[in-house]
């Protein structure tokens, strides 16, 4: 899924509360896809990497450098993910539930990258084991993504409110 996608459902999962919430949680769910493809793309634009042919499909990752899948492992992983959630409330004393966006990142990844280009690795490092689900950039996926982010953050913004009255 893309990484706007990602965000936004991070917030509208997570981030419901107040404003301050809404924008952690919008950060947090794309979290994941900024910390590993973001730093190849920082790579590509300061000449330390070659720009893949993303007219292809899937794109070649014969020229993604490897340090790029090890970080996607890391920010991709359910297991990682616990680990940080319940180290961050030990650490502050009361779970961050915003950060719950960055799990919903990793779910909805499961079901929407093939095998074909980085399946998610959300067992590891306990297991290689991945789904491999419909590209989210297929019509069948993209398109109702986009429309079902539509209507809810339609209903939260507009239908909710006039029901409260």
């Amino acid at each position: 899924m893309d990484f706007i996608s990602h965000a936004l459902w991070g917030g509208i999962v997570a981030g419901r509360k107040s404003k301050k919430h809404f924008r952690q949680a919008f950060l947090f769910g794309m979290a994941p896809d900024v910390l590993s493809f973001g730093i190849f793309f920082v790579m590509v634009f300061g000449g330390m990497a070659e720009r893949p042919d993303f007219r292809i499909e899937p794109p070649q990752d014969d020229i993604i450098p490897q340090i790029i899948f090890t970080l996607y492992n890391y920010t991709h992983s359910l297991i990682v993910f616990g680990f940080l959630f319940f180290l961050l409330w030990a650490i502050f004393k009361k779970p961050i539930w915003t950060f719950l966006a960055w799990g919903v990142h990793i779910i909805l990844d499961i079901f929407t990258h093939s095998e074909a280009f980085f399946p998610t690795p959300f067992l590891w490092p306990i297991s290689d084991y991945y789904v491999s689900g419909i590209p989210w950039s297929r019509p069948s996926i993209f398109i109702p993504n986009i429309f079902l982010l539509l209507f809810i953050y339609a209903w939260f913004f507009f239908w909710r409110k006039k029901a409260k009255f």
